[in-house]
């Protein structure tokens, strides 16, 4: 049995009625230390993916399971970042970070606590910063407490929900590294959802595209055999890289491709003549407007002439 099992989910919103499935009959297995991601188009339903192995949402139809047990609410053993940064902004660095250290590990002494909250700030870099607010972080730093608050959890997935969508190119390329060092080091399980394929080769072992949607659902999974530690640079000119990110395009693009049926109809014109404009309007009566005829109507006249 996988780590990680989604097996024959689907899930929509609206009322039954008229209910609009957005996820339709997603199969996944994960095992444990794997780093996979998950690459599809906006709107398509990665976040709700990502909500259902959360715990967030509950799915139609299917189960997921997390090492045998069902997923039916969060849990701690499940760490979500998710796009925005979802910081409390009275609170510092430290104080962000060391909320939910005091409620999962309660138990611990304070010290302790103390010491595992400093070791996660200190493993994304921001022991410079541990006494300030959120306002007084930029966009990178504000993400770097986010990912070291949801790891001082110690979870037992890692879940990414486009975490770097909202910071630019250098910031993002960054904090790229930041992720594939910490996950080298913690080997934790990771699923990473993004719209970008330099990103997922950058780092996972294993790309899954996620078909466009409704009714999305996971297309065949990409091996990324490449060698780790991965360096941007060196990456960009090797060959295999370009030929798994065509693989991964194509496959994308390739879902956005619906079937089409070709309807041939037979169209009968109307048995009618439009008005001959040709003729002027003195020919006719006055005020007596010129008329359509069809062309059964049209007559032959013998007419006969006295010479």
């Amino acid at each position: 049995m996988s780590f990680l099992e989604v097996h024959g989910v689907s899930k929509g919103y609206g009322p039954t009625w008229k209910r609009s499935e957005v996820l339709h009959d997603i199969n996944l297995s994960i095992e444990e230390g794997e780093f996979v991601a998950i690459i599809g188009y906006s709107g398509a339903g990665k976040t709700t993916l990502m909500s259902l192995l959360a715990g967030l949402i509950r799915p139609d139809v299917g189960t997921v399971k997390l090492e045998g047990r069902e997923i039916i609410n969060p849990g701690p053993d499940r760490g979500i970042v998710f796009q925005n940064y979802s910081l409390l902004p009275w609170l510092t660095v430290y104080e962000n970070v060391a909320l939910g250290v005091d409620t999962v590990f309660s138990d611990w002494p304070a010290e302790e606590r103390r010491k595992h909250t400093e070791r996660y700030i200190r493993m994304v870099n921001l022991t410079p910063a541990i006494h300030k607010v959120p306002r007084e972080l930029s966009g990178g730093m504000r993400q770097r407490v986010s990912v070291a608050r949801t790891l001082a959890l110690n979870p037992r997935i890692l879940l990414l929900d486009e975490p770097l969508s909202a910071l630019d190119a250098l910031t993002r390329a960054t904090l790229q590294d930041e992720i594939s060092r910490i996950w080298q080091e913690e080997r934790k399980t990771v699923v990473l959802v993004t719209n970008d394929p330099d990103e997922a080769l950058l780092l996972a072992d294993r790309v899954i595209p996620l078909s466009a949607g409704p009714n999305a659902t996971l297309l065949e999974p990409i091996p990324v055999s490449l060698e780790r530690p991965r360096d941007r640079k060196s990456l960009l000119e090797e060959r295999k890289f370009k030929q798994l990110r065509n693989n991964i395009i194509d496959s994308l693009i390739g879902s956005r491709m619906k079937p089409t049926a070709a309807i041939t109809r037979k169209l009968v014109l109307p048995d009618i003549q439009p008005e001959d404009i040709s003729i002027t309007r003195s020919r006719f009566v006055l005020g007596a407007p010129r008329k359509a005829k069809r062309p059964s109507e049209v007559q032959p006249v013998k007419v006969e002439v006295e010479l």
